[in-house]
């Protein structure tokens, strides 16, 4: 909660309290009378209730437009559904690791949301390193170092914008980091002429057009390249460099078991294992200057 009200308190937007659950739940049952929870079959409703009353009270949101919003049905379609309907501009995420099968094939329920929503997501996993500090009961967005994760591909343009802008209005130093995954490395062992030269290339690209983003205004990057896996690397230079968020472009592909979307492995493993928060920003969505923000705790 802390992220979605610093990010609403220093843009000038509001936050939208967003619950998913399993049955519905009537629309005004924050002023529904107390006889109606006389029903054992309805008890549930009362603790609903008494935890959104407890929420709305929380001295985090003092002086910011809070709206709850409480939809029947599955995490990811309903947060996807909400943000479109509610004109949202960021999704604050807390998530918890799964373990097991069930993971492997679903994905987690952040994974999904990732995913399934058309404007950026703000993933967070306790502990990381915080980048929202306290004055007294009010919580701001202090940012000292920004990495993003680029590839030049149009999935990442939105996340340039983005993350220059983030530093930009905060102040924090921007990293940008590009690594040449280490299939190219694996490549040039089997096919050492082709694949040498590729590599050579590519290389070549890539010190081109990171000198390129470090000069260009808006954004004048610490440029980092980095060889390996993809996440680990990412993962590696963020700890390093004390990174305070990670700010990386997504796009999504159809799931092999069914139409769900479904990210990318390395953007997951990023996630997963990432440091600090990381900023899951789609190629058809960037942030406006005025964020209204969806928090959505996930277990």
């Amino acid at each position: 909660m802390k992220y979605a009200a610093a990010f609403a308190r220093s843009g000038g937007g509001r936050v939208v309290l967003f619950s998913v659950q399993s049955a519905k739940v009537p629309a005004n049952l924050l002023t529904l009378p107390e006889r109606i929870f006389e029903d054992q079959e309805n008890r549930w409703l009362l603790q609903l209730r008494a935890e959104v009353r407890e929420l709305l009270g929380d001295p985090l949101f003092d002086g910011l437009e809070v709206d709850p919003v409480i939809a029947e049905g599955e995490p990811a379609p309903e947060i996807a559904r909400a943000v479109r309907k509610y004109d949202i501009d960021l999704v604050t995420v807390v998530t918890h690791g799964r373990k097991g099968l069930s993971r492997a094939l679903l994905g987690s329920t952040a994974e999904e949301i990732i995913a399934e929503a058309p404007c950026p997501v703000l993933t967070i996993r306790p502990p990381q390193h915080d980048f929202v500090e306290h004055r007294g009961s009010r919580s701001e967005v202090r940012l000292n170092r920004v990495l993003l994760s680029t590839n030049f591909q149009p999935s990442s343009a939105a996340a340039t914008q983005v993350a220059a802008q983030l530093a930009n209005q905060t102040g924090a130093e921007l990293h940008a980091v590009y690594v040449i995954g280490d299939y190219f490395e694996q490549i040039s062992v089997m096919f050492p002429e082709g694949g040498l030269t590729a590599l050579s290339r590519l290389r070549g690209y890539v010190q081109e057009r990171m000198a390129q983003l470090a000069r260009e205004d808006g954004a004048r990057a610490v440029t980092h390249i980095a060889e390996g896996r993809p996440y680990e690397e990412i993962v590696r230079l963020a700890a390093k460099m004390d990174a305070d968020l990670i700010v990386i472009g997504t796009s999504v592909h159809a799931s092999l078991v069914g139409g769900t979307p479904v990210l990318g492995s390395e953007i997951e493993r990023v996630v997963r294992n990432a440091p600090c928060p990381v900023l899951c920003v789609p190629a058809s969505r960037v942030m406006t200057p005025l964020p209204a923000l969806v928090t959505q705790p996930v277990s």
